[in-house]
C-alpha cells in the first residue's frame, strides 16, 4: 500500500485546487461540528463549517452553517457540560422544534429535565452529518 502527503495540491498550471472529494467517505465524514462556550458571551472555542452561534436566551442557542447542508434531514449528535456548584441534573441537548431548522441554520437547547429549565452551558458540542 503506498501513502501520498502533502500540505498543498496543485493543478497543472501551478494553481491551487480545493480539497479532493472522496465520495466513499462523504457520508461517513462530518459536515459539521462545534464545539461552543455558550455562558456569558457565547463563542466557538473550535469548529468546522460553523460560521458563528447566535445566544437566544438561557440555553437557546442558533448554529449557523458556513456551507449549507443539501437538505434539512440531517443527523445531529449533540453534548454538554455544566460548569456549577451543586448541580446535579442530566442536561439534555435537543434541536429546537419550535424553530424552524434550515440547511443553514439549527437551533438547539440545552434543558435539565430535573428542574424543567433551559440553563447555559460551559461547553456545548455537536457533530451534523448528513448527503
Amino acid at each position: 500500500m503506498s501513502t501520498i502527503k502533502a500540505n498543498t495540491l496543485l493543478a497543472a498550471d501551478g494553481s491551487t485546487t480545493t480539497q479532493p472529494s472522496i465520495p466513499a467517505l462523504d457520508k461517513r465524514m462530518a459536515k459539521a461540528w462545534v464545539s461552543f462556550n455558550g455562558q456569558g458571551t457565547v463563542a466557538i472555542r473550535s469548529s468546522y463549517n460553523v460560521s458563528s452561534i447566535t445566544d437566544g436566551g438561557a440555553g437557546i442557542y442558533t448554529v449557523n452553517f458556513t456551507n449549507a447542508m443539501a437538505n434539512t434531514d440531517y443527523s445531529v449528535s449533540t453534548g454538554a457540560f455544566y460548569n456549577g456548584t451543586g448541580f446535579d441534573d442530566p442536561l439534555i441537548v435537543a434541536q429546537d422544534d419550535s424553530q424552524t431548522t434550515t440547511t443553514t441554520a439549527l437551533p438547539i437547547y440545552v434543558y435539565r429535565p430535573m428542574s424543567s429549565a433551559l440553563t447555559d452551558v460551559y461547553k456545548c458540542f455537536l457533530q451534523v452529518f448528513g448527503d
